[in-house]
């Protein structure tokens, strides 16, 4: 049994999507959660910006004493994977596990990606859906302004503006025909129903948080570090965005929970 908390960190408050599944499976676990949202997006920065801010983050996470790291951030899994191979923690992204589902739900063997524009840029995905099975064909899409949709709450899917811009960007998917169709970025859970609509119903959407989440209850059921569960669940939420009350009020209402341990955090300090 281990009682440290899980640590976990996104560009902003789309990784509170990984904490919600992770506290469904394992309601017994402590959460640290850092949301870099005085730097959001992360997806149209230079690779070695991304790794910078990364390791930083991560930095962060390790001196609350977390026993394992969760980059809920699909930028940093695709562009910057090699940040969580030097943590002295078990660390995992967001990319492969959505990969392994992906390549199990397809029929037709056509998986489209989403994903930030970093994200598509570094080929990740692509590299590990066609390292599980070759015969694939992986269709990629840039979406970058699913991410400021979600940080600023416009996320209802009968906005106009979000609905006409899940549109524009899933059109070509569609077109391809594909059957599977990741959701690359933790933010874009969020927007779910605005995509499934874009996509049609007959497409299996995977959620990267999702699969995540269900990967990091498997090994740490196989390590043997669940919490004993003594003590009530606390989570504990940081952010370097001035403006807590937009995290509380917007990040809420995708944790599906108050927000209440909430702490700013100055870049500076990083």
């Amino acid at each position: 049994m281990d009682n440290r908390p899980i640590g976990i960190f996104d560009s902003g408050l789309g990784g509170l999507t990984a904490v919600r599944q992770l506290l469904r499976l394992l309601p017994g676990e402590d959460i640290v959660y850092f949301g870099d949202t005085g730097r959001v997006p992360y997806g149209n920065r230079s690779r070695e910006t991304i790794a910078r801010y990364a390791r930083q983050d991560c930095r962060f996470l390790l001196e609350n004493d977390v026993k394992l790291l969760i980059a809920a951030c699909g930028t940093v899994s695709s562009a910057a994977a090699d940040i969580l191979e030097e943590m002295p923690v078990p660390a995992f992204g967001v990319v492969e596990p959505a990969a392994k589902a992906a390549v199990e739900a397809t029929h037709s063997g056509r998986i489209g990606v989403i994903g930030t524009s970093a994200t598509v840029r570094s080929g990740a995905f692509q590299r590990c859906i066609t390292d599980l099975r070759q015969d694939v064909q992986v269709i990629m899409q840039a979406c970058p302004l699913f991410v400021p949709l979600v940080e600023n709450g416009w996320i209802d899917r009968e906005d106009p503006v979000a609905r006409g811009m899940a549109e524009r960007y899933l059109q070509p998917l569609r077109e391809q025909r594909i059957d599977t169709l990741i959701l690359g970025c933790t933010h874009y859970p969020v927007l779910a129903p605005l995509i499934q609509q874009a996509v049609g119903e007959n497409v299996s959407i995977i959620s990267s948080s999702e699969e995540t989440a269900k990967e990091v209850v498997e090994t740490l059921t196989y390590r043997g570090h669940l919490a004993d569960g003594s003590l009530e669940q606390h989570s504990s939420f940081y952010t370097t965005g001035e403006d807590l009350d937009d995290f509380r009020n917007i990040g809420g209402h995708i944790f599906g929970y108050p927000i209440d341990d909430l702490s700013y955090v100055d870049i500076k300090d990083l």
